[in-house]
């Protein structure tokens, strides 16, 4: 959303914790110049948090909005804008977990935060169902992913190459970290139902603690040879452009689906879980195929569907990426981000 909003014209200051280098590194790839650190340490350090304190508090004198997304720096931002010069607060809340209504969260969503942004609606509603801040701040706003940037043509037969995996038949692919929630072993799972109908291969892009697990279950399996595992991809829309299927199968809602929006921008035809912003946004067999999370069984003939009729997946893949386009691309968001910033400076 950095470069979204730069490309709108605003100067815009990202700041990410020290050593972040998922940040960091794809930020800088992307052109973004302006960027600070700070120490952001889990739990609360007085030291450290005072001196982060301090920072923000000194950058509000100029900027005209302080935009957060997590929790810790949401906290020092509420203050930092109180003992500094006084800018409207918006925060994202990407997690869907309740805010417990006590006051000291009362007053950090209700009176020092003058917005809240949320990815999904459902988020929206629990986040009201809380009581903790006033319905009319709170606004839902899906996508964000960079159009121009994963729709434009892409070399995936080099992405092929470069990852070992076989220039001819079908290649399934899941971007996403190696975490319990991904729910990878149930696409292994699924994959060795569809490896036993038909010729395929899986690609697994993504870094994370349960790689190993799941690369022990992939050599149970008897998968070696038809499932390449990768790393933090540098090419995202080219890795994109080389699959045939694209697998969105998380265990429950991750909040803001990121990947989604990103398959969806390149034109990938989708299966989907029916978790988190997927019932929200996508239509069975319009716009993705979606199934139950956590069926392997209903995972594996969703897949082969798309596999044995090119037709349905080029349609699928078609009007999923107009629907990116015509409202929930990076810069449909920032449009309204920047309406939203207008509206908290101008009161």
């Amino acid at each position: 959303m950095t470069v979204e909003l730069e490309r709108l014209g605003h100067p815009v200051t990202l700041v990410c914790r020290q050593g972040a280098r998922e940040v960091l590194e794809p930020a800088r790839r992307l052109g973004v110049e302006r960027i600070e650190t700070l120490a952001f340490p889990s739990g609360w350090h007085p030291a450290t948090d005072a001196r982060d304190l301090a920072r923000i508090a000194r950058w509000t004198a100029d900027h005209d909005v302080v935009h957060v997304h997590r929790g810790k720096e949401h906290w020092l931002a509420a203050i930092a804008t109180r003992i500094g010069r006084r800018r409207p607060l918006v925060r994202t809340r990407h997690i869907v977990h309740p805010v417990r209504a006590h006051a000291l969260n009362r007053w950090l969503y209700g009176r020092a935060t003058w917005a809240v942004i949320t990815p999904t609606e459902a988020i929206r509603r629990q986040l009201l169902g809380g009581g903790v801040a006033r319905p009319e701040r709170v606004l839902t706003l899906r996508g964000g992913v960079d159009f121009a940037r994963f729709a434009q043509p892409a070399d995936g037969a080099a992405v092929r190459t470069h990852l070992g995996i076989p220039p001819e038949g079908p290649l399934v692919g899941v971007v996403a970290g190696f975490r319990f929630m991904k729910a990878h072993d149930v696409v292994v799972d699924a994959f060795g139902r569809l490896a036993a109908r038909r010729p395929a291969h899986l690609l697994l892009a993504g870094q994370g603690p349960e790689e190993g697990r799941i690369r022990r279950a992939i050599a149970v399996a008897g998968l070696d040879a038809r499932v390449s595992i990768a790393g933090a991809l540098a090419d995202v829309p080219a890795a994109l452009a080389a699959m045939d299927v694209a697998v969105y199968a998380p265990a429950y809602s991750d909040g803001m689906s990121r990947v989604l929006f990103e398959y969806l921008a390149a034109g990938r035809p989708v299966v989907a879980a029916r978790v988190g912003v997927v019932g929200e946004i996508l239509e069975d067999r319009r716009t993705a195929l979606l199934v139950p999370a956590e069926d392997p069984a209903a995972l594996a003939d969703a897949i082969q569907g798309l596999l044995d009729d090119p037709d349905l997946a080029r349609r699928i893949g078609r009007a999923g990426q107009d629907l990116v386009r015509d409202g929930l691309s990076g810069a449909h968001v920032a449009r309204r981000l920047e309406a939203l910033y207008a509206s908290a400076i101008a009161s």
